[in-house]
């Protein structure tokens, strides 16, 4: 009877332990849902939910470790935190019911309306947008700031001119010509778009759609389809020359005397080593952006509110990185530079500025760590992610790419901090949402340690949308008031060791004027004053 008691007992223990685990992983479940679908202001469906969980979370909703079957199930016992509804077609859709603590946030999202569709070649920001201010009667809110369209990652804007370059397509072949070349779809609804005509139509600087009696067809503007003609011709001209077979560039290492290349020959260790290869330079970061400057600004790295990179949206910053890649893969796609540009072993070590090669596109990157004799850890510099890579993926980067700046910008969130010490998953997954695939608002507020720290805000809402009132009541975040040393750039940030301030090398040219909205000071003695947000507003 003892024996069997004992046994009853561990059993309820053992049912207990794991009953309160499951209670504990369902609280945070709870929370994680209402950030995703409260950031998500039509809702979602449950596919789209698990597609998403996956995407933010790096592993699928626990679905077997809480005994569920489905995620229908699973958010059917969540009564206060999901409403599922039905929509005209009869698709399920799943939607936040806001706490106390996030009804205001839900109504914000609520009232975001459509984007504007209309292809525009100037900025959405207005010249006399002022920065809040202390004595402002709405520190809350700038002034009218126009509705944003979708906004194309760089890497896939390149890739359809570079499905283009070829010859035109109908519009009708399009998804399938992608799917042949870059081996997966094109999921333009995952960038806020609802149609592949929106998608060409947000790149109609390069991108023009022509009725032919075949259908809609696709082409590259005149001016790109002119480069890539030259480049053609230029090609065809160096066929007989093997060493001249790679377009462009090329032709500065004819410019050397005779006698001093055969010196370099002569040379150890390297003497394959091109006299146009990086081998001790670094890039400049971009120049520094002024206090108040309002910017326009899309977030493609997130580690948390306190790390994470941009882009600065212009023509001076994302189209310049679009020619870049699209010139690099041109270029390092022959056979001869890809022989050419191989990086020896003695030149594999951390610091060293090169190229990589990931799905067919090169990206400029500076190797952080080796690894072991077939891997390295390298940073991207245009984008501001870590990433192990193979050593036989690298290449020597040609002075030509040195000159644009680094395009990844450092950030964290200006006047906020985490309640716990450290940001919940939650509040990730949440930052992650608020800025996905939205070219956004940001207020500058100033450099700490290299690290730029601005405010966010989505002017796509009838209500502007601050991120870090979002964060704070929600629960994520206190609003201090003044900008608190990031701690995760603090423990690594590869921007510092790597990226040199802007002029170092003199490549770096001056903030151009569409590339953020100065605001001069009316009054200097007071500019200080003039740079926070108002206390009522936090």
């Amino acid at each position: 009877m003892s024996s069997c008691g004992t046994s009853c007992h561990l059993l309820v223990f053992c049912f207990s332990t794991e009953l309160s685990k499951q209670v504990s992983l369902m609280e945070v479940l709870k929370k994680e849902v209402r950030a995703m679908l409260i950031a998500a202001k039509a809702g979602l469906t449950p596919e789209q939910l698990e597609e998403q969980y996956m995407a933010m979370v790096c592993k699928p909703l626990p679905l077997r470790d809480l005994g569920f079957q489905s995620t229908l199930e699973l958010v059917t016992q969540m009564p206060e935190v999901v409403r599922i509804c039905s929509s005209k077609n009869g698709t399920l859709i799943l939607k936040a019911i806001a706490d106390d603590s996030t009804k205001g946030i839900a109504r914000l999202v609520a009232n975001q309306k459509m984007k504007t569709r209309k292809a525009s070649k100037k900025t959405a920001m207005k010249a006399n947008a002022t920065f809040p201010t202390k004595n402002s009667k709405n520190p809350q809110s700038f002034q009218t700031l126009s509705a944003r369209t979708p906004i194309l990652p760089a890497a896939v804007k390149a890739e359809l001119q570079d499905l283009l370059s070829s010859s035109p397509l109908l519009l009708t072949d399009l998804d399938k010509a992608f799917l042949s070349r870059f081996g997966r779809a094109l999921q333009y609804r995952q960038y806020g778009f609802l149609s592949m005509f929106e998608v060409l139509r947000s790149m109609s600087d390069s991108i023009v759609i022509e009725q032919t009696k075949a259908g809609s067809l696709v082409v590259l503007r005149k001016y790109l389809a002119s480069q890539i003609e030259q480049k053609e011709v230029h090609q065809g001209e160096a066929e007989e020359d093997e060493e001249d077979e790679v377009p462009q560039g090329e032709a500065e290492e004819d410019e050397v005397p005779q006698g001093e290349h055969q010196g370099s020959e002569q040379l150890p260790p390297t003497p394959e080593i091109p006299l146009d290869a990086v081998q001790d330079r670094s890039l400049c970061s971009l120049p520094p952006l002024k206090r108040r400057c309002l910017v326009g600004v899309i977030v493609e790295f997130i580690v948390s509110p306190s790390q994470f990179y941009i882009h600065i949206c212009s023509k001076e910053t994302s189209y310049k990185l679009q020619d870049l890649m699209l010139e690099m893969r041109h270029v390092y796609s022959h056979k001869v530079a890809a022989d050419k540009y191989i990086m020896p072993e003695s030149a594999v070590r951390p610091g060293q500025l090169c190229c990589v090669m990931v799905c067919n596109w090169w990206y400029r990157v500076i190797i952080h760590r080796v690894i072991n004799d077939q891997e390295v850890e390298v940073f991207y510099a245009d984008y501001g992610h870590l990433q192990i890579v193979q050593k036989s993926w690298l290449r020597f980067l040609k002075w030509h790419y040195l000159n644009l700046p680094a395009q990844a910008i450092p950030c964290s969130l200006a006047w906020v901090k985490p309640v716990e010490g450290r940001w919940s998953s939650a509040a990730v997954l949440l930052f992650k949402h608020l800025c996905r695939f939205k070219e956004l608002v940001g207020v500058v507020d100033e450099y700490v340690d290299g690290v730029l720290y601005l405010f966010l805000c989505d002017t796509s809402t009838k209500d502007d949308v601050y991120f870090h009132s979002v964060l704070r009541d929600m629960g994520y975040a206190d609003v201090c008031g003044e900008n608190i040393p990031s701690q995760e750039f603090g423990e690594l940030n590869p921007s510092a060791l790597y990226v040199q301030p802007s002029g170092k090398q003199g490549n770096a040219g001056v903030v151009e004027p569409d590339l953020c909205l100065q605001q001069e000071s009316q009054d200097e003695d007071s500019e200080t004053a003039t740079l926070k947000l108002g206390r009522a507003e936090l």
